[in-house]
């Protein structure tokens, strides 16, 4: 018969105590990222299992939190969500913590599924992301005091709540300075419309870096939602002006793939960048920018579990820094 593997097991295999186990299980915030990574790969390795039926009684704690799955659009941007759901899924079991996902098409019924799920389950908090301004869902959690973090800043005011989010004007600022430096001028950019938290924050490294340059952006860009169709055809528009862009700089991958195309067919092909390095992107080849988003994932559970552990504990907010994925097409 096997060996029942406990916290001691854990803390022998690692070479920690039992409290820094517990810790790590319990309040993960508290240790050192080198040795939570470690009693992490040791819980993994032994195949050890809280019993969490006694923790909750402990605790008063479900050790459950919810996140919502995205709604689907057009097979590529919605992958990079996907990949924060596996980071956080992955690092909320590691610490202890189960993930209940659950599908809303906006906010007014994200915030129905918000009383559905307190109503129905024993859950510790939410995982928000995809935050705007005037955002409903946090206000509507907050003013019922129901614990959360959200990836995403709280745009209208950054001290309103624990957040997690990734610097998109340094992302873009990065890919314009890269075409700088490769002696293109005219650099255009395909975005949202103005007003969206996310996509004014892309903009601004792109046009920041362009008048720091010296070259004006009057011209080079041009609003739309986001999708392959919207991309290719503000692309045409651009390329179609008498002094057109000789580089393409996009909000999304969406964008930046309809970019890719108008620029292969409208004349000598152009270098495009797009954002978010999804599979697509990786796949044909495009430049783009990349979010941490394994290290977002964790860093959302780690401040939420810093929240239940200290309710009125003053947590800093995390913003992390995107790489340049540079490929041949750009």
């Amino acid at each position: 018969m096997a060996e029942k593997v406990t916290i001691a097991t854990v803390a022998r295999h690692a070479q920690v105590s039992r409290q820094t186990v517990s810790n790590v299980l319990n309040s993960p915030h508290i240790v050192r990222e080198e040795t939570r990574q470690r009693v992490q790969e040791a819980i993994v390795a032994l195949g050890y299992r809280a019993n969490q039926a006694a923790r909750q009684m402990r605790t008063g704690r479900s050790r459950l939190i919810a996140v919502r799955i995205e709604p689907t659009r057009d097979g590529i941007n919605g992958s990079v969500l996907d990949r924060f759901l596996h980071g956080l899924t992955e690092t909320a079991e590691a610490a202890g913590y189960r993930t209940m996902l659950y599908t809303a098409t906006d906010p007014q019924r994200e915030i129905a599924t918000y009383d559905d799920l307190l109503g129905s389950y024993d859950l510790d908090g939410f995982v928000l992301t995809g935050t705007d301004h005037g955002d409903p869902r946090t206000a509507w959690l907050a003013a019922r005091g129901v614990p959360f973090v959200t990836f995403g800043r709280p745009w209208d005011d950054l001290d309103a709540h624990c957040w997690v989010d990734v610097d998109g004007a340094a992302g873009t600022a990065a890919a314009t300075a890269h075409l700088l430096a490769a002696g293109h001028r005219r650099i255009g950019w395909i975005g949202w419309p103005a007003g969206s938290g996310v996509g004014d924050d892309r903009r601004a490294g792109w046009h920041r870096t362009l008048r720091a340059a010296g070259v004006d952006p009057a011209g080079l860009e041009r609003e739309t939602a986001d999708g392959i169709a919207e991309g290719e055809r503000h692309a045409r528009d651009l390329l179609a002006d008498p002094t057109p862009p000789t580089a393409l700089i996009c909000a999304s991958d969406s964008l930046a793939l309809g970019a890719l195309q108008a620029a292969r067919t409208t004349g000598p092909a152009i270098p495009v960048i797009g954002f978010d390095d999804t599979p697509v992107a990786a796949a044909i080849g495009l430049t783009s920018v990349g979010q941490p988003l394994g290290d977002a994932a964790a860093r959302c559970v780690d401040l939420l579990t810093a929240v239940l552990d200290e309710p009125r504990r003053a947590l800093s907010p995390v913003l992390l820094q995107p790489e340049l994925v540079l490929r041949h097409t750009a």
